[in-house]
């Protein structure tokens, strides 16, 4: 079974930083695609960021140069370091790979953004 569980959300405010993990389990990690999510009440699940299993990472053009995706293959981690947040950057965050042909997700966890 694959598990994926993200940490590290809460309430900030604009300006400020969080720093969201997603602890992985049932996959071969080094050699997986980790993408990030988010989804804003009464909104679509939009990709944030994705890093590929060479390190090399995308980004959507909201979160580009404030946003940073990276890993830690020996602790089957990914990592979403966010900086310079605003209200708009207010939601769920979801860690998901697609692993066997399907796609897995974890539950997420809130961000928010307000002063």
């Amino acid at each position: 079974q694959v598990y994926l569980v993200e940490s590290g959300g809460g309430l900030v405010q604009p300006g400020g930083s969080l720093r969201l993990s997603c602890r992985t389990s049932g996959i071969n990690f080094k050699i997986a695609a980790m993408n990030w999510y988010r989804q804003a009440p009464g909104k679509q699940r939009d990709l944030v960021a994705s890093i590929n299993d060479d390190g090399s990472t995308d980004y959507a053009a909201s979160v580009k140069g404030r946003f940073t995706v990276s890993r830690d293959n020996a602790r089957a981690t990914v990592f979403l370091q966010m900086n310079s947040l605003t209200p708009e950057d207010t939601a769920v965050y979801y860690c998901n790979t697609r692993w066997r042909g399907r796609d897995w997700w974890g539950r997420g966890t809130q961000v928010t953004v307000s002063s």
